[in-house]
């Protein structure tokens, strides 16, 4: 999921720049955008020439998500999805016009439809808390996906249901609508930082590499230059730079939540 909430930025800046060659602000031409808008929506005809019953979009992209997931990102292209079903790469061409436009309805298939959040109880901070752990268990399903969804482009009907969900969560919270979105990134914005460092701890280990020896110089770098960092000697010396707890998700769920708790106060009592 990729919001662009505040104007007058580089990005945005940015994005006036491309204006002026006709492309947006993902770098694709308007009309390039339509024909991604069509087929990521279902609003695009199906082939009428070609492999038969063979193939569809929906294999296409189970198949490409299966490399992503097992191999990383880059190990997709048309020509490895095409060889998954012993087509060649032009006949993936007539489902899928490019990998640009395959990544986009991979991200939307991956993730899936948004959590069903009416059933939980307690108020926004429950439906938050909820929400913010699908989209964690999201990105360790498909941790790809992490690197896919940071920046301004095209959403499908699935990705835009997230974010529908999530804002939905702060209605009736008094928030302006504007709040409610910047409340919205600041929990996204989290859980992609703690779930990127979660990955990538797992992929570590999972190769066989440790944070031990990085930890050990570390260690003894502080003990040498200590009287210049204090504060990282005090809390290396009480074991914080030791193996994390927890997965880094919760405490600052926490924290961020209190924060989003403290403004909904404040509104309530302004409006009291």
């Amino acid at each position: 999921m990729a919001v662009k909430r505040r104007q007058g930025g580089p990005r945005d800046r940015a994005a006036g720049a491309r204006a002026g060659t006709g492309r947006g602000a993902n770098g694709d031409a308007p009309g390039d955008q339509a024909r991604g808008a069509e087929l990521l929506w279902g609003e695009r005809d199906r082939p009428s020439r070609g492999p038969k019953p063979g193939l569809s979009v929906e294999r296409i992209v189970r198949a490409a998500i299966g490399i992503a997931d097992a191999e990383g990102l880059e190990a997709v292209s048309m020509q490895r999805v095409a060889s998954e079903f012993g087509f060649t790469t032009m006949a993936l061409y007539r489902y899928v016009p490019g990998k640009a436009e395959l990544v986009d309805l991979m991200i939307d298939a991956a993730i899936g439809g948004p959590p069903a959040l009416d059933g939980v109880s307690g108020g926004w901070r429950p439906k938050l808390e909820a929400w913010a752990r699908h989209v964690w268990a999201a990105f360790h399903r498909h941790p790809w996906a992490l690197g896919v969804t940071g920046h301004p482009r095209l959403m499908g009907p699935n990705e835009l249901g997230w974010l529908d969900s999530a804002l939905g969560a702060l209605s009736g919270t008094g928030l302006a609508p504007g709040e409610r979105l910047d409340a919205f990134l600041v929990v996204l914005g989290h859980v992609r930082t703690a779930a990127h460092y979660a990955v990538e701890r797992s992929r570590r280990q999972q190769g066989g590499v440790t944070d031990e020896p990085w930890g050990a110089f570390m260690v003894e770098l502080v003990q040498k230059h200590g009287d210049r960092y204090p504060a990282v000697r005090e809390a290396m010396s009480s074991g914080a730079f030791g193996p994390p707890e927890d997965d880094g998700l919760e405490f600052g769920l926490r924290c961020v939540l209190d924060g989003i708790g403290v403004l909904i106060a404040e509104r309530t009592t302004r409006s009291a």
